[in-house]
């Protein structure tokens, strides 16, 4: 499942498709690529789905977004 920087840091609630319909997920803040998260019962007859998440960087469209990049780096690099 892919996911924003922001979701993966500070936690979000995602809907993700199960072969039921869509359920609701908690991403714990300080996820990382490669996770598995799993949905109990959500598989296969009584199996349970596992969803990997993937964080995805946005493409940066305007100064105002490159600005917000540049603000982060120097915030995580001090």
């Amino acid at each position: 499942m892919e996911i924003t920087p922001w979701q993966a840091a500070l936690g979000a609630n995602i809907e993700v498709p199960t072969l039921n319909g869509l359920v609701k997920l908690k991403i714990p803040a300080n996820s990382q690529t490669d996770r598995k998260l799993r949905l109990k019962g959500k598989g296969l007859g009584d199996g349970d789905q596992f969803v990997e998440l993937k964080i995805v960087n946005p493409h940066i469209a305007s100064d105002q977004q490159r600005h917000a990049f540049k603000q982060l780096q120097a915030e995580f690099n001090s």
